[in-house]
């Protein structure tokens, strides 16, 4: 747990994840892309402490409120045979900005990284968002510009799925 005087940065636990929800609304609110969010408040409980949990959290406190959260997970890199931590989210209310919230969230992800054995610490940020990306460059993290990020979702993704499930219908594998 990393902690100054008002502020604690800890590991999410059942319980959190309303107040994560909130922020996580707040972060579609800037980005101007609430119209894309469908998570409920079950389904981030579920996708951080169901059976299977596949993402896991931290939350920025100030005063026991809380105000910023990190949301993270592991993929693998094939290059360095270890595993990756990535950032899906972290965001700090505005009105808790430039306090160091977002400084210490990320380098307690930088810790759990090494700590976890990590060989890579990676993230996403919008194109717009030239206070993040100043930030971001001012940790010394950089921009991999030759790497476009690809997405399927909906129906496209439904349509590629049906392929394998089709190729399994007729003896594939």
């Amino acid at each position: 747990m990393t902690e100054s005087p008002a502020l604690v940065i800890r590991p999410a636990r059942p319980g959190d994840t309303a107040p994560i929800h909130r922020l996580i609304g707040a972060l579609a609110d800037y980005e101007k892309l609430r119209h894309e969010m469908e998570a409920s408040v079950d389904d981030l409980d579920r996708a951080l402490f169901g059976e299977q949990p596949y993402a896991r959290a931290l939350i920025a406190e100030r005063q026991g409120e809380p105000v910023g959260y990190a949301l993270y997970f592991y993929t693998f890199s094939t290059f360095t045979g270890r595993p990756s931590l990535y950032l899906e989210d972290l965001f700090v209310m505005p009105s808790h900005r430039s306090q160091g919230t977002g400084r210490a969230l990320l380098a307690r992800l930088a810790d759990i990284a090494l700590q976890d054995g990590c060989g890579r610490f990676e993230w996403s940020v919008l194109d717009w968002n030239a206070p993040s990306i100043r930030f971001y460059e001012s940790l010394g993290a950089h921009r991999h510009d030759e790497w476009q990020l690809y997405r399927l979702t909906g129906d496209e993704l439904a349509r590629l799925a049906s392929e394998s499930s089709r190729e399994r219908d007729h003896g594939g594998e």
